[in-house]
């Protein structure tokens, strides 16, 4: 790259990195370089809403990390993604666009004693960045540059689950990020009604300053490690296709490399707790014990039946049917192709408590994680039960000082005895929906974890088999009061003990929302860029004042 110097490098060009380098060019009129690890450009797909489907199980665009052996899971190691592209996940996710639960925000704020960070100060970015294709105020925006809609198409069997859920007593929500949560109904997602195309980070905010000059985007180009000097970020190392090669950051370094890997850059900068760098022989910059730790993540665990007849999208994605839908969908940007098959859901609590606190998924086909085996595709439908506040705490840590080592992950999945109940809960309670009308009329027969598996410990031994991700990783890098040792960054998103670095991705998080987690990535960035521009603003009219004063040689003054 031409230039070595700008004013910020943003290191991740995810959905948080997407944002922040867009705003910080187009308003702030700042140089900044985007760093992401990998390609700049997807499939044509990928676009479409279906196309994700093709790429969950392949490495072309994820970074498969392969868990600790987790003890609690009978030495089971299950697979957990991460997205490796510019868009980062917006760019290959399944799209669903859910905020949470505004008591997730609230306790946040309470934590952190009242920064800013409740429900009622993140609305405002929610509704700015949303251009929602009929939902309007007081909960949405309608013409953000992130354009949200509800699918093309839905299937039979969604419509029937949505139906079912209501003659089970659960009321009807038509707004899963309005006034509640709790209900059943159809998701939003992150697609744009006019052209029925994916809208990731890229599409929304990223592709308005890509021509800018100011905006110098690195692609395929991994950081190795953060430049620190008496006490300050001053740029980045990175190895790139030019080879091995030092950025600098006049004024920021911001990381947004996500919950797996923004701890990991950390550490190999010599930040994290001091026991865990001394493993690696690496230099303690600043002995931070909270880096790593607080890894929180939604899992899910299946429930299987086979249907009667053809009422999902088993099938559907090859032969003379894929290329039906194919070419409907270039028509009249209509049919299957304009669904994620991921339709419905419902926000429960099979305790009975009134905040929801499983997300149950309806797939209208027979889908399990790729290392189950045992299940052979067919026409069917899966109801996945997904803890939404597991109360569990795993870590990432790394596997040695070698860059391009990939962190050792645990995620902890049933670490915590309550959150194995709370999912056992949960299947039964899709089993009570696979059994009530219309569902049952389309039911043939339960085949996982099959009739037989009725008592606790035949459920549990499922958990342990079939858990999986349901790739939302945060908290790794958690944001605390100042007093507080475990927290990495402040509420200001500055890293504790190192100046000019801030955190931006939802590692920062200190709970996991209660749902789908890349709208409150994108809001924390929104947010972060307010304060990212109010802290440079600051420092800009400080600076101004004191040039402005008469300094004499006995009275030197320096800008803070």
């Amino acid at each position: 790259m031409a230039s070595k110097r700008f004013d910020y490098i943003v290191v991740g060009g995810g959905s948080a990195g997407c944002i922040v380098a867009s705003r910080l060019v187009a308003e702030h009129g700042a140089r900044v370089l985007l760093i992401e690890a990998g390609p700049r450009r997807t499939s044509r797909i990928l676009a479409m809403p279906a196309g994700y489907m093709k790429f969950l199980a392949q490495e072309t665009y994820l970074t498969m990390h392969k868990v600790v052996p987790q003890p609690q899971l009978g030495g089971r190691a299950p697979i957990v993604p991460q997205a490796r592209v510019l868009g980062g996940g917006s760019a290959v996710n399944a799209m669903v666009y859910i905020r949470g639960q505004a008591k997730d925000y609230d306790a946040w704020d309470a934590a952190l004693g009242g920064a800013g960070w409740s429900y009622r100060d993140l609305l405002p970015y929610f509704i700015k960045q949303e251009g929602n294709d009929h939902l309007g105020k007081p909960y949405h925006g309608t013409d953000g540059p992130l354009k949200v809609s509800h699918l093309g198409q839905h299937s039979a069997m969604s419509r029937a689950f949505v139906q079912a859920m209501q003659e089970k007593g659960v009321p009807y929500n038509s707004d899963f990020n309005g006034i509640g949560q709790a209900g059943v109904g159809f998701m939003q997602h992150t697609i744009d009604w006019r052209t029925r195309r994916r809208c990731s980070a890229v599409d929304a905010f990223l592709q308005p300053v890509l021509s800018n000059p100011r905006l110098t985007l690195a692609t395929n180009t991994v950081v190795t490690r953060i430049c620190i000097e008496n006490g300050r970020a001053t740029g980045v190392e990175v190895k790139g296709q030019s080879g091995r090669e030092l950025l600098h950051a006049d004024t920021e370094v911001v990381l947004a490399a996500g919950t797996y890997m923004s701890p990991k850059l950390l550490m190999l900068s010599g930040i994290g707790p001091a026991s865990e760098l001394s493993r690696h022989d690496i230099a303690v910059k600043v002995d931070l014990p909270g880096v790593g730790w607080n890894l929180q993540d939604h899992h899910e665990v299946p429930v299987v039946a086979t249907t009667t007849g053809a009422f999902g999208y088993f099938g559907q994605d090859r032969g003379l049917a894929m290329l039906r839908h194919g070419l409907q969908y270039r028509l009249f940007k209509s049919g299957a192709v304009t669904t994620t098959g991921v339709e419905a859901c419902t926000f429960i609590d099979p305790d009975g408590g009134e905040r929801p606190t499983i997300q149950l998924y309806c797939v209208p086909t027979v889908y399990l994680d790729r290392d189950v085996s045992g299940v052979e595709p067919t026409h069917g439908v899966t109801l996945n039960p997904c803890l939404l506040r597991p109360k569990a705490r795993g870590s990432v840590r790394l596997a040695s000082a070698d860059p391009f080592d990939a962190p050792q992950v645990d995620p902890q999945f049933f670490g915590d005895p309550d959150d194995l109940r709370l999912t056992l809960a949960g299947l039964r309670y899709a089993r009570e929906v696979l059994a009530t009308s219309p569902v049952r009329d389309m039911v043939a027969k339960e085949i996982f974890p099959g009739p037989d598996a009725s008592s606790d410990e035949a459920l549990a031994a499922h958990c342990r088999k079939t858990v999986k991700t349901n790739y939302h990783p945060v908290g790794t890098c958690r944001m605390g009061r100042e007093n507080d040792e475990h927290a990495v960054v402040t509420p200001d998103l500055r890293t504790r003990g190192i100046a000019s670095l801030r955190i931006v991705d939802a590692s920062i998080m200190p709970t996991i929302p209660s749902g789908n987690t890349n709208a409150p990535v994108l809001a924390i960035a929104d947010k972060a860029v307010d304060i990212i521009i109010g802290s440079a603003q600051r420092t800009d009219m400080r600076q101004s004042a004191l040039a402005r004063q008469p300094v004499s040689p006995a009275h030197q003054v320096s800008p803070p």
